[in-house]
């Protein structure tokens, strides 16, 4: 199996049945959650994001609500373990950020935990059932760089400067 994959920004109204295909099979089909818990009614409101595999094959997606969370990330099994789920939270995060946004939070499966604590999440919340699944709620705090000011100009930086060239 080739492991190309591309990342690519999605929509509900056009990638609805791709980003339903690996939740259907992720979420009800693989672990038993109900279909009317999956698909909320929440999807056209978020951003969502598609990993493509080969042969246009969807492979892998996430969602960010406009509360800031994310959820529905799944990666369909054959396609685990290939950095797929870091590289879908990256994009949420980033986009979190240029949103101006200073957090993420995410219900985590607890068998998760630790896959997202290596992308600086922390757990906020006991543990609690969603689907019949345990979890807990975890935080990520964005960290943009403040861009620093320039320094003033002076006369004798420049000289300086013009000195060791």
């Amino acid at each position: 199996m080739q492991h190309r994959i591309t990342l690519r920004e999605a929509t509900w109204p056009a990638d609805a049945d791709a980003l339903s295909l690996i939740r259907r099979e992720v979420f009800v089909e693989e672990q038993g959650v109900p279909e009317a818990l999956e698909f909320d009614g929440l999807d056209p409101a978020a951003l969502h994001w598609l990993a493509i595999g080969a042969n246009n094959e969807p492979v892998g997606t996430l969602r960010l609500l406009p509360s800031g969370q994310i959820g529905r990330m799944a990666v369909r099994e054959s396609w685990r373990g290939h950095g797929i789920g870091s590289r879908l939270l990256d994009c949420a995060i980033q986009a979190a950020a240029r949103h101006g946004w200073r957090e993420v939070w995410l219900n985590a499966q607890n068998s998760r935990i630790g896959f997202y604590a290596r992308h600086d999440f922390f757990v906020i919340s006991d543990t609690f059932e969603d689907a019949g699944i345990p979890h807990r709620r975890m935080l990520h705090r964005i960290h943009t760089p403040i861009p620093r000011p320039a320094a003033p100009y002076s006369h004798a930086t420049h000289t300086h400067a013009a000195q060791s060239l």
